[in-house]
């Protein structure tokens, strides 16, 4: 129940900084345009909260359904227009005016995502550094030559110090079905070029993640199972389990690390389990019985112990980049244009079929990410927040009317024929925009309960 409070939280959250800044757009241009704006709308439907405010006593409003917005402009086409304000109605705006005050909403959200990503590069966004762990046989990893130990520093030029680069770059070439070069560092410290044969990769997209397309299992962080600190009055203190000892050997099994401990502990709650530590140099037989915890999945085992920290070794396997004011702006400008391309190209492949369109996303996903992200910090969830404001710009400009784009279309229209399109034509336009539209969101929402219940 906190987890589905969480993620329905986090995404009105979302939802409504991405519409106002949108709607916002719209706002800012229209009155510096010298429009006069009626509305400024955050949702749709009955109004939960208004206030008017300003010169043009512009009523200020959130909504009750948080799924959109919009700005409403003086227009003759809604409305009598009395004569001294004609010249600041909507329809009586030279064509480039217009254009500018409809393109402002995408604008305005790609822009929020270069300030995010301005933000997070300052911050500094940590990552896994891209070492091969596994390389599954007969898969286009392994036909590259890839091996383990493996690390990844540049696919097709692009350089990759995370896991995150990798994939976003391999995604970006296999819609190119290409054939691609990666520089790695192999488990000796040699430069050495690998390839991936992307071709035919693309229509395997919605089949699982990238790495695991290309039979990679990136390098899992063993982290060696010494005791950190101990809770008071906890089974495991009670057991006579000290600081910094070296867990080698529990229930008559070796302990690889520290997630392997962890697992056994949980698997046998109230259960004796004789173990050997490594303390001082000697070994030491103790007898361990975690205590029996209910979580929501059923009962698990748990001792009261927290791990050392391994501080150089966590070092090893991760990196973070962070960058300051100047190059985190040319950082966030390169980021915002590679995703937006790259969410182009999934689009143009979706329409042609090359790649599923059981990749689009409807609310419940978008909720479970918000909520996902969320909870994992800051910098995660503005990634997200970024993510989504460069995918609704690009949607938004679409040439679908109803859409910004379909109303660009049709000013596109307008200026090569010397007149607007006929209202008929319009309102056609917007009856089959809104078929589009609807069938689109019904389609994502039926795949997100597929990704649910099946």
């Amino acid at each position: 129940m906190d987890s589905f409070l969480s993620s329905l939280f986090f995404f009105v959250v979302t939802l409504g900084i991405l519409i106002t800044f949108h709607e916002f757009g719209h706002f800012w241009v229209a009155r510096k345009l010298g429009v006069k704006v009626l509305r400024f709308s955050v949702g749709f439907g009955m109004p939960l909260w208004s206030i008017r405010r300003g010169p043009d006593n512009t009523e200020y409003v959130i909504a009750a359904l948080p799924l959109g917005g919009y700005v409403k402009m003086l227009d003759e086409r809604e409305g009598d227009v009395s004569s001294e304000e004609l010249g600041r109605a909507f329809n009586r705006q030279p064509l480039a005016s217009r254009a500018a005050i409809v393109a402002a909403g995408p604008v305005f959200n790609f822009l929020l995502a270069i300030l995010i990503y301005w933000l997070v590069f300052m911050l500094g966004v940590s990552g896994l550094k891209p070492i091969v762990g596994e390389v599954t046989p007969g898969t286009v990893a392994a036909a590259g030559g890839f091996s383990s130990g493996d690390e990844i520093l540049a696919v097709a030029d692009r350089e990759t110090p995370a896991w995150r680069n990798v994939i976003l770059a391999v995604l970006d070439q296999a819609l190119a079905e290409e054939t691609v070069r990666v520089d790695v560092k192999d488990a000796h410290q040699q430069l050495v070029e690998r390839v991936l044969d992307l071709s035919g990769i693309s229509a395997e997209l919605d089949q699982g993640d990238v790495l695991e397309i290309l039979g990679i299992e990136p390098a899992r962080l063993k982290i060696p199972a010494v005791i950190g600190r101990l809770e008071a009055g906890s089974p495991a203190l009670e057991a006579g389990l000290q600081s910094g000892d070296f867990v080698i050997k529990a229930a008559g099994k070796p302990v690889e690390d520290w997630a392997t401990w962890v697992e056994l502990i949980r698997s046998k709650p109230e259960e004796a389990i004789h173990i050997e530590v490594e303390r001082d140099g000697k070994v030491v037989p103790l007898v361990l019985r975690p205590e029996r915890v209910q979580g929501k999945n059923g009962a698990y085992g748990r001792i009261g112990a927290a791990v050392q920290p391994q501080v150089d070794l966590v070092e090893q396997f991760t990196v973070v980049q962070r960058y300051g004011p100047i190059a985190a702006l040319g950082k966030a400008l390169e980021k915002t244009w590679d995703v937006s391309i790259l969410t182009l190209r999934m689009l143009y492949h979706m329409i042609f079929g090359d790649v599923s369109i059981t990749n689009l996303s409807g609310p419940i996903s978008i909720a479970q990410y918000a909520g996902g992200s969320a909870s994992i910090g800051l910098v995660p969830f503005l990634t997200f927040l970024a993510i989504v404001s460069i995918s609704l710009g690009v949607l938004n400009l679409l040439p679908i009317p109803v859409l910004d784009g379909g109303h660009l279309m049709f000013y596109f229209a307008e200026f090569v024929k010397g007149s607007p399109v006929s209202p008929q034509t319009e309102a056609l336009g917007q009856r089959v925009g809104v078929m589009v539209i609807l069938s689109l969101m019904v389609f994502a929402f039926y795949n997100d309960l597929v990704r649910i219940f099946g």
